[in-house]
Parts: structure tokens; sequence; C-alpha cells
């Protein structure tokens, strides 16, 4: 008994110290894990987050390691998440400190950047979106331009001296204008949707070919801009025994060409179509079809000319022969109309948006006439409206507001913002400050659109700029910053987020939210059974890396849809922690994220309502959306007179 009572705190001595020193490895192991690549030591939690650094930081660390007050994000989980998801490191990304230069900016011009340190650590996560990285970057260069341009009009007003640029509607050249290097037109503010541009020429025949290009904004450190559109013509050869072809691609520095797209497509089963148009003119395509033409004999008709004639019996462009090229912008892409008549459509490519267009180029065999462009983005002149403190977002006195609505806007559509402001943001919810509508735009690669998004901002006191350059793919994380105003800046009981080509009947949402469960709730219209699109040449094309499963969770369409301020937590605390997938179509990764706050233990109301529509209006809508502003300003103007929900179709 002795040698056992001897023997046992040694043995457990042993024992204690092995497992103190296992944890302690472990301990050493996860940290160093969880913080791999920053440089920093980890962060510290509760009371220890907001203490100042000892030393001088760059504005990644300090934003890194005192994202704000997060405290009033928790919430009580019933049980383990069902779904366990590996969670990501944070890492320095290029240009994220860069952004967090303010100058001699104010507090007060520096509330449209409230966003900007909230959301430091979202834009560090390993497995952030694709475009997440280039986008910080680009908007680091963007941010310094306007800073430096901020400055400069500063000085210029207090000296009463400087010229004010501002985006026209409408540009024209004609024939002793255009520039012989190829660039016709300067775009000084990129293109909106129904933008047009058009060219009139002959072909000369001296290539046998001629390109239209779109070129693209270029940032100071890039040595040639990326071309949005690449239009290239090839022309019938000599006697018709040359087939002719358009093709269309993209060029950017990092990718080179594209895949490019042809016409006529030899009989291609690509049936994708842009905005409801095919790609190729189906008059070209039956052309090419009937290219071999059974005699009674069964014998296949192959004589080359005869051919080459059938083939280009529809092609537009003919040696001598003057065209009118319309070039168009849809919600999805670009359409070309040549001599009235529709004949190529190409789909945008991520990061070549619209917005982004600074100019138009003619190269190769053909005599130009005349070049204009209309419909192009246009800002206002603030200091000169009348009704302008009518339209400025109205104090807010309330705790607690009822709706915080974020839209979802770019740089360059100043001309949808005004409409709405006009329109259904002057419902009284909206005015008594019960409701407050904030536009979401991330920085422009366009250095005037900057500049009048930035004047804008200041005029109205509506906007919340983002920390990246607006690209499609890194929607999704507008979302989760509509979720942070709405919990911690501006507290709602509902978020709602909506784009800024819908009208929003408030009041009736209002009316109806009063009925509804106030916890819990996804209010939309929503898919309840759908899958990702695996074509990869869809806009909302999705690989099994992103999403593995066959199916999506419920989730509602984009246009309009709200939830619960406990969703809206859950999405901020799950991302905070890092314990959220990034997903990059937002409205399905709402729906991912409510699946993972049901699976938490947390109870989930679908409220489905078909009068959100997202194509288009219909009487009696909730929200109707793809209106132009002239069209939301209708359906305003019939909301006051006749007092029902009519469209203006």
């Amino acid at each position: 008994m002795k040698s056992h009572k001897l023997g046992f705190p040694l043995f457990r001595l042993k024992n204690w110290s092995g497992g103190l020193l296992i944890t302690a490895l472990a301990i050493v192991l996860f940290f160093s894990y969880s913080f791999i690549g920053t440089g920093t030591q980890p962060q510290q939690l509760n009371e220890d987050q907001n203490r100042k650094p000892k030393q001088k930081q760059s504005g990644y660390d300090f934003f890194r390691n005192h994202p704000g007050n997060e405290s009033d994000t928790q919430i009580e989980v019933k049980k383990t998440p069902i779904v366990v998801i590996q969670k990501p490191h944070i890492v320095n990304v290029e240009g994220l400190g860069d952004l967090y230069a303010r100058n001699n900016i104010s507090e007060e011009e520096a509330k449209p950047l409230l966003m900007w340190a909230r959301m430091c650590l979202l834009l560090s996560r390993s497995d952030a979106l694709s475009e997440t990285a280039q986008g910080i970057k680009e908007a680091a260069v963007a941010w310094k331009d306007l800073l430096l341009t901020i400055e400069k009009e500063k000085a210029a007003k207090s000296n009463d001296s400087g010229e004010v640029k501002t985006c026209a509607f409408s540009i024209s050249k004609l024939d002793e204008k255009l520039s012989r290097d190829g660039n016709v037109l300067e775009l000084p503010c990129g293109l909106v949707e129904d933008s047009s541009i058009t060219v009139v020429g002959i072909p000369d025949g001296r290539y046998r070919s001629f390109q239209i290009e779109l070129i693209g904004s270029q940032l100071s450190e890039e040595l040639k801009p990326p071309i949005v559109l690449h239009y290239n013509v090839s022309l019938p050869g000599d006697n018709m025994t040359e087939e002719p072809f358009i093709i269309q691609n993209t060029w950017t520095t990092e990718l080179g060409w594209g895949k490019e797209e042809r016409c006529p497509s030899h009989g291609s089963a690509n049936t994708l179509k842009v905005d409801g148009l095919v790609l190729c003119n189906e008059q070209v395509m039956r052309s090419e079809e009937n290219q071999n033409v059974s005699h009674p004999s069964g014998r296949i008709v192959t004589n080359v000319s005869h051919v080459g004639v059938l083939s280009t019996a529809n092609f537009p462009f003919i040696e001598g022969n003057p065209f009118t090229a319309t070039l168009w912008v849809g919600w999805e892409g670009f359409h070309m109309t040549i001599n009235g008549r529709h004949e190529t459509s190409f789909p945008c490519r991520e990061r070549l948006e619209p917005w982004s267009v600074t100019g138009v180029k003619v190269a190769g065999g053909v005599e130009l006439l005349s070049a204009f462009a209309k419909g192009l983005p246009v800002s206002e002149d603030h200091d000169s409206i009348v009704d302008v403190e009518h339209l400025k977002a109205p104090l807010l006195s309330r705790k607690r507001l009822v709706m915080l609505i974020g839209v979802f806007s770019t740089g360059n559509n100043f001309e949808r913002r005004m409409a709405l402001r006009r329109s259904w943001m002057q419902y009284k919810a909206v005015r008594s400050g019960d409701v407050a509508v904030r536009f979401f735009i991330g920085l422009h690669k366009n250095k005037q659109v900057n500049v009048e998004l930035w004047r804008e901002a200041q005029a109205y006191r509506d906007i919340q700029l983002m920390p990246f350059v607006d690209y499609y793919s890194l929607i999704s994380l507008k979302t989760i910053a509509i979720c942070i105003m709405g919990t911690k800046i501006l507290p709602a009981k509902y978020i709602m987020k909506t784009d800024d080509d819908a009208f929003v009947r408030i009041d009736e949402i209002l009316s109806t939210l009063k009925e509804k469960a106030s916890d819990g709730l996804l209010y939309g219209r929503i898919s309840f059974e759908s899958s990702p699109h695996r074509e990869t040449d869809s806009k909302w094309y999705i690989s099994k890396e992103e999403w593995p499963h066959a199916a999506y969770p419920p989730w509602a369409h984009g246009p309009g849809y709200i939830i619960s301020r406990d969703i809206a937590k859950f999405i901020v605390q799950g991302h905070h922690e890092r314990n959220l997938r990034l997903f990059k179509l937002e409205d399905v990764a709402i729906g991912i994220w409510i699946e993972q706050f049901k699976n938490s233990g947390q109870e989930v109301h679908y409220l489905s309502d078909d009068r959100f529509y997202n194509a288009g209006c219909e009487s009696n809508y909730f929200l109707a959306h793809y209106q132009s502003p002239r069209m939301l300003l209708c359906l305003w103007e019939k909301l006051q007179k006749e007092h029902e929900p009519l469209c203006c179709e």
C-alpha cells in the first residue's frame, strides 16, 4: 500500500505534465493556423478587443484588430449547426490599408464610409470571393485619385477658380472631327442600360475586315486598357468565295483574349440568349442551315461559290455599301443592330461591365462618316436643384427603425437614383423616419464617376460607398453590408434589399408585415425548388466547387426581399466569426445563410408573395422590376392621382 501511495503522486504528476504539454502544443498549432499570413498576433476577444495598439500600425492591421463593438450581435444558439464549415483565416490584401487613408476629409464628409471599418475583416478572408482581391486593389487606386480630386476642388472653391466637369447625355462627331488613330468617341462616365453607340460608315475593302471596340477603364497602374467588346467583321472574299463572319470577344491584361463568339455559328446548338435575344441573327443561321441543299437525286450541292452566295445573302456588311451600326446596352449584355435589324448579342463578362467603358475605337478597312452616343449616364448639378432639401435623407430620431431598405446601385446610375428619390422614397414612412433608404455602391474605375458620386453622397446623405470596385461577382458583400447597417448603425426591425430599377410599394409591404411573424422571417418571391446553373456561358454559372449540391435551399429573388432582424444579426455574427460561407449569387446566398440559421435550431417563416415581380409590372404589384427612370416616376404619379397600383406600359 505504501509503495502504491508513494508511486501515485509521481504517476499523476507525469500524466499532468504530459497533458499540459500536449494542450499547449495544440493551442499553439490552432492559433498558428487561424492567423497564418497576417504578420500580427491573434486578435484578443471581449474587453481586450477594443484596446488601443501600443505601436504604429497600418490601416489594415488597425481595422483588423478593431472592427468595432460587436457585443450586440450575440445570439443564443440552441444547438450546434448541422453544417460545419472549416473556418477560413485572415490574410493581408493588397491595397486594403490604402483605403483607410482619409487625408482632410471631415467626420461629416466621411458618413458615406461608415461601413468600411466594419467590413475589413470580411474582405480579408482567405476564402474571399474570386474578384475580391482585384476589386480592392483597383478601389485603392481609385480612392487615391478621388482624394486628390477632392483636395483640388476644395482649393479651387477657396480660390473661386477651377473648371467642374460633368457627365454628358450625348456625344457626337462628324467625319472631319473623327480621330485618325481609331479613337472615335470618349465616354466620360461609361454606359448604362439603354445607352447606345451608333457608327455610320462604308466598308472599303482595304483589309477585308474592320473592328469596332469598346475600351474599358484604365487605372494609372495599368499599361493597357481592357477591351470590353471586340467586334470584328470579316467581309466576303472576291466572287463570294470566302465566307463572311463576325467575331465578338474580350481582352484583358491578366487573361488575354477570351472565348470568341462567331456568327454565323455553323448550326451551333448553343441556345444561350441575352436579354431574350439570340447570339446570332436567325436569318443568317437559316441561310447557314440551307447551305447543303439536296437535289431530287439525293446529291448534296457542295459548289463553293454557291455556298458563298447562300451564306452571304443575309450578311449585313458589304464592301462599298454604307451601313448604320447601333450597339446598345441591355441588362445582360450588348446588342448590335445593323441597318435596323438585330444581328448579334454578346453577354457581359466578369469585370467587363458596361459601366467600365470609357471609349469607342474603330480600326481596319472602313471609312467612317459619323459616330454618336446617346442615353449616357448624366449627373445633375445638385446646387441648382430647387427641391434638394426635400430629396435629402431625413434625420433619424428613432432608436430603432421599422425597416432599413438597402438599394443596390452602380456608380454611374445617377438618373435611376434621382428617380427613386422623387418617387417611392417620398412615401410618408420614409420622410417621417420610420423607414430609412440607403444606396450601397462600390467605387468606380472611372475617376469622373467617383467625383460625381462623391458630390451626390454629400448632397443627399443616402449613399454608402463600398470599399471595392462594383463587380457583379461581389454583390453579396453588399448584402452583408446591409445587414451590418441594419443591426449596428441604423438598427431596424426588418431589413429589405432591392435594386435601383425597382419600384417598391412601401405602404403595402409594411401593412402586410404587421400581420406576419417578426422573427425568423424571409418575405418575398421565394424559390423553393431550384438548382445551380452548370452551363459555363450562363451569367449565373456555379461550379461544383462553389456549390456541390444538386439543389439550393429556399431563397427569395433579388429584386426585393425582406428579412427579420434576428436573421440579419445571425448573418453579421456568422461572418464576423467566419462561420458562414461566402457565395457570389447574393439572393441565393441569403437562402444558404438562412438554412444555416434554421439548422442552428431557429424557426424560419418563409412568406412567398407573387406580387414581388421579377420582371416588369402587373396590376396590384408590391414590387415592379426593370423599370426605367421614366417608368418609376410614372408609377408614382399614377399612385398619387389614381390611388391604384396601375402599371405604365
